[in-house]
């Protein structure tokens, strides 16, 4: 049986992540993790904190902390926010761990003796004023392709181009402003990426048809553009250290840039969760060789991450053959960006919402409904909490949590909160039957092929049409003259919320379980309804209880949105 394997693009480890990160990468990963579990397929779902590079120190010394102090506490951090918001990953590892830093140089010494790494002395960009070598994303200026003014010497997040830093006009550093910079040579490894051209272009040829739009136009930019050589060293302290016994110790002191070992950690944060668990040696049969074949490997990230999944990272799993055969990458899910009222989410400026503060003013339920609902599949999309409340109000509230609210109160207030009996199934439920058979499989379909907007529109779909039919059936007003039909649509009714338990529990797990919590004794994971709809819509014994759950969701008011706009940052500035 196929085995499933998600990861997440790795969240830096700098600070508590806002929704843009979430939606763009974390939460769309676990929520397709969810899914396939819950149809039975054998699901390994892994993250972990990206801790390595210049940002890192820089971070830490403005907190006042040597750099593993700094990244300890983030990381516990970033994990209970994680927890917090129902990111239940199979393990949360670090890049900065012992595994990932023998694995990162296990790969670089492969590289190394197969005659992909080359040894170059290049220029660098020096800053008096800091008294240190810039890494690339620390030297800021104008993009040279598209007129950025804020574009990063590693890459310009506009145009998405790779840049290095002498490419910019008008350089400057991030750290100061200083403009008193200068150019200085230093050696450096290469990956001589320009050598796999043809390996990368046929590979990506391959997933044309299963790579969204967005990931196969950027992968092929990248090599119709002129793929070139890249630097995986550089001149920091903080990072995983380069052998002696690779260019005869001519890079000693020099750490591996952070972009080649964080997607390293893929395969590192795989032994992490093998080695907490106990499980030795079975990581590699996720990953190498035969008994990875069976292995679908899906990533998940937004679209500036895309160039180093689709050519840095692979260019290193194919530098190791033909002594190794690493498992690369067969499904990229890509998102555009998700804009903050207008503009962009800002750490700093205190700009948008962020994963804690979110769980501070309502449950993670809301979130990964409203995310996923409104994921930024095909453009970049735009947040405000005006249409948040909306979507809140009538989706959740109105739509689901009515519908699971009418049909336990009334079962309640004139059944004795007893499944009732009495009446058989008639025209009108075997029409919702067929009709639910036919949107159970759409869904589905839109969840296989990760259309996150499709498959959540067919989901509240799947919810209108079951208040449709309680409106038909109208238990409230049959009641009066005729039990048995009453008693068929409580019944049909309360079958109805137990199933939207099940399809529901991959995007909004807590409510997912309090709804099943009154059907019985809900599994930790509530697995998908296989079946037909004539079975699962039938399945409830007359007399069994059914205790009404507490209100799901609460209506979000005008003046909590105002509050919270004010809270969190209204509309950019000018």
């Amino acid at each position: 049986m196929t085995r499933i394997l998600i990861t997440s693009a790795l969240p830096y480890i700098n600070g508590i992540k806002h929704l843009g990160t979430m939606v763009g990468s974390l939460l769309s990963a676990e929520v397709f993790g969810r899914f396939k579990k819950a149809q039975g397929f054998e699901t390994l779902l892994l993250c972990a904190t990206d801790e390595h590079g210049t940002p890192t120190e820089l971070a830490a010394l403005e907190a006042g902390q040597d750099v593993r102090t700094f990244c300890d506490q983030q990381y516990k951090l970033q994990k209970e926010a994680g927890e917090k918001f129902g990111l239940a990953w199979d393990y949360f590892g670090r890049s900065s761990s012992r595994q990932n830093h023998e694995l990162t140089q296990h790969f670089a010494r492969l590289l190394w003796k197969n005659g992909h790494l080359d040894v170059r002395t290049t220029k660098q960009v020096y800053s008096h004023t800091d008294g240190r070598f810039l890494p690339d994303r620390y030297v800021i200026g104008t993009c040279p392709h598209c007129g950025y003014e804020r574009a990063r010497g590693d890459q310009c997040e506009n145009c998405t181009r790779v840049l290095d830093p002498i490419d910019l006009i008008n350089p400057r550093s991030a750290v100061s402003g200083a403009t008193d910079i200068e150019i200085r040579d230093s050696t450096h490894l290469f990956l001589k990426q320009s050598k796999f051209v043809p390996q990368l272009r046929e590979w990506i040829e391959a997933h044309k048809a299963v790579w969204p739009t967005l990931v196969y136009s950027i992968a092929n930019k990248w090599l119709e553009e002129g793929l070139h050589d890249r630097g995986i060293t550089r001149d920091v302290d903080w990072g995983v250290p380069v052998p002696d016994d690779i260019a005869d110790g001519k890079l000693k002191g020099k750490v591996f840039y952070v972009w080649f070992d964080a997607p390293i950690e893929y395969i590192g944060v795989t032994r992490e969760w093998a080695d907490a668990t106990g499980r030795g040696e079975v990581w590699r049969d996720w990953w190498e060789g035969e008994k990875a074949k069976d292995v679908v490997y899906y990533e998940f990230m937004g679209k500036d991450n895309v160039p180093f999944h689709t050519v840095g990272f692979p260019v290193t799993l194919m530098g190791t053959r033909p002594q190794e055969q690493w498992k690369l990458v067969d499904r990229i899910k890509g998102f555009n960006y998700l804009n903050y009222e207008g503009g962009k989410f800002s750490t700093s400026e205190k700009r948008g919402v962020f994963m804690d503060t979110a769980l501070e003013i309502l449950p993670a339920d809301y979130w990964r409904y409203y995310l996923m609902a409104n994921a930024p599949e095909n453009s970049d999309s735009n947040f405000t909490f005006e249409h948040f409340a909306g979507v809140v109000n009538k989706d959740l509230a109105d739509v689901l949590g009515n519908f699971v609210n009418r049909v336990t109160k009334f079962c309640a207030a004139r059944f004795d909160g007893k499944v009732p009996e009495g009446g058989v199934y008639g025209p009108e439920e075997h029409a919702l039957i067929a009709d639910l058979d036919a949107r159970v499989m759409t869904y589905v379909e839109y969840f296989e092929a990760i259309e996150y907007r499709k498959a959540l529109a067919e989901l509240r779909a799947i919810w209108v049409a079951g208040n449709e039919y309680l409106t038909r059936a109208a238990p409230w007003t049959a009641i009066k003259t005729d039990r048995d039909r009453a008693a068929v649509g409580v019944r049909m009714g309360l079958n109805l919320a137990h199933v939207f338990a099940h399809l529901s529990w991959p995007i909004i797990p807590t409510t997912a379980r309090k709804i099943h919590d009154s059907f019985g004794e809900t599994p930790e994971i509530i697995p998908w309804p296989e079946g037909p709809m004539a079975e699962l819509l039938d399945q409830f014994e007359p007399g069994q209880v059914i205790p009404v759950p507490n209100v799901l969701f609460a209506k979000i008011t005008d003046e909590q949105v105002a509050e919270w706009t004010l809270r969190f940052g209204g509309k950019e500035s000018a």
